[in-house]
């Protein structure tokens, strides 16, 4: 199936070719105004350049055709370079001329340059709140990898501060611009199901390793800076990214100090369509009960199995855990409608767990899938990354904007404060606290180190 303007194949056959081949906030720059030409071309920088930068992001802004890349950033420096030579190697592969691209380590120095207007963030999901909200406050226009933060309070403070700021935000919610799951959210919110009283989430999980011992720290690394917010820890190549490629799936993403599990790397993903089709963009579940598995071990200690229960306004009672196949399927007293994702994003993404018989979109019954007479009718998008920029140029607002985005986090978050408290818990959607609950609402909240974190951006 075409998710977008550009085929599945075709996308990552032009970034293989790539590959092989190596501060007013309100404020509109004149030069975005106008007519589509170089001198109104969205200036991008990116932060981040690991696995899903270059085997997502970078070519989602690459083939826009909005966009020209002039600043990237990051910790590691083989890697910012080999971000270089892969949009340079990309754009004349194209045949394109060479763009001229200069590359930071320090993200602050790069977020000073006026003639950057948009930054696209590909971190791990530890130092998502403070780039953020950097970005932000310097003037930029954001697309962020999901989750959106690590943690429920970097969500509101990163929420408001786009509010305020009138900042254009996307996040990484990519499944809102693939056909098959905008035509199952239309389909459940016009009623194709009947009255929709229960939403099952498949979810896969990471497997855990024993942990590693102490290795010298690269010379390619600022590892401490790296860390940023969490506890100071000893390196190991298991606890951040392989030094020797870009494609694999990272070590941190195993570390509950930089990444809570599935629940929000895949959660993010699911949850947003399950409040897409529920339209409860805004608001929460009232009630979250969970049990979950946590291995013993250090540093790969995300959560192993779990279930998780959430009720819904509605009656809707969500179920989601990862014995059921990876996808969603929307139950109502007249049938039911299937969705997941007919391809993966990056080729080290978890394999879904997916017979070959099962369809990205189905149903009980064929008739529940005819796309005529529908009530509801949601806003298409062809690429997401695309969607962002054809918004920064518009200042209209994108298809996942902040306070959506926070929502399906937040919902993630309480899941897993549930699954490690394994307790039943009533949470408040409109005060965005626990009722009666003084431990729940205090992982509500993470301490942050030093000088790194949210805090570090809000008091100056």
């Amino acid at each position: 199936m075409n998710t977008s303007g550009l085929s599945r194949r075709q996308f990552f056959k032009t970034a293989a070719k790539a590959a092989a081949a190596v501060s007013a906030p309100l404020i509109i720059p004149s030069r975005l105004l106008g007519a589509d030409s170089p001198s109104n071309r969205v200036r991008v920088a990116h932060i981040g350049c690991g696995r899903i930068a270059t085997g997502h992001d970078m070519p989602g802004v690459l083939n826009s055709g909005l966009a020209d890349y002039v600043a990237l950033c990051d910790l590691d420096s083989n890697r910012v370079a080999q971000a270089k030579h892969f949009i340079q190697n990309f754009k004349t592969a194209s045949d394109h001329p060479r763009p001229d691209i200069e590359t930071y380590s320090n993200y602050r120095e790069l977020l000073e340059r006026k003639d950057i207007d948009a930054v696209v963030i590909s971190t791990p999901d530890h130092w998502h709140a403070q780039l953020a909200l950097a970005a932000i406050y310097a003037g930029k226009d954001v697309y962020l990898q999901k989750p959106m933060t690590m943690t429920h309070a970097e969500g509101q403070a990163l929420r408001d501060a786009i509010a305020k700021t009138d900042r254009i935000f996307q996040i990484g919610s990519q499944q809102r611009s693939w056909v098959q799951f905008r035509q199952a959210c239309e389909l459940v919110r016009s009623g194709r199901v009947g009255r929709l009283n229960r939403v099952e989430i498949g979810l896969p999980i990471d497997p855990t390793a024993p942990d590693s011992p102490e290795q010298p720290i690269p010379a390619n690394l600022d590892f401490n800076t790296w860390l940023g917010p969490t506890p100071e820890a000893y390196y190991t190549e298991q606890r951040v990214h392989p030094q020797n490629t870009v494609t694999t799936r990272p070590g941190w993403l195993r570390h509950e100090a930089h990444c809570l599990g599935m629940i929000t790397g895949w959660g993010a993903h699911h949850y947003d369509t399950a409040h897409w089709a529920m339209d409860v963009e805004h608001t929460g579940p009232s009630r979250v009960e969970a049990t979950a598995e946590f291995p013993k071990n250090k540093i790969w200690n995300v959560h192993g199995a779990y279930h998780v229960e959430l009720d819904y306004p509605n009656n809707v009672k969500v179920v989601v855990t990862d014995k059921f196949n990876n996808g969603l399927k929307f139950i109502g007293d007249e049938g039911w409608i299937w969705v997941t994702r007919d391809s993966e994003v990056t080729p080290s993404d978890p394999t879904a767990k997916l017979s070959k018989a099962i369809k990205a979109l189905d149903a009980s019954d064929p008739k529940l899938l005819d796309p005529n007479g529908l009530s509801v009718r949601l806003p298409v998008s062809k690429e997401h990354h695309l969607n962002w920029l054809e918004c920064v140029k518009s200042r209209n607002t994108p298809l996942a904007p902040a306070p959506i985005a926070h929502r399906s986090n937040a919902a993630c978050i309480i899941s897993w404060i549930a699954m490690k408290l394994g307790r039943p818990l009533n949470w408040d959607p409109k005060a965005e606290r626990f009722v009666n609950d003084d431990e729940a609402n205090s992982m509500l909240s993470l301490p942050q180190r030093g000088n790194f974190g949210i805090h570090s951006i809000l008091k100056s």
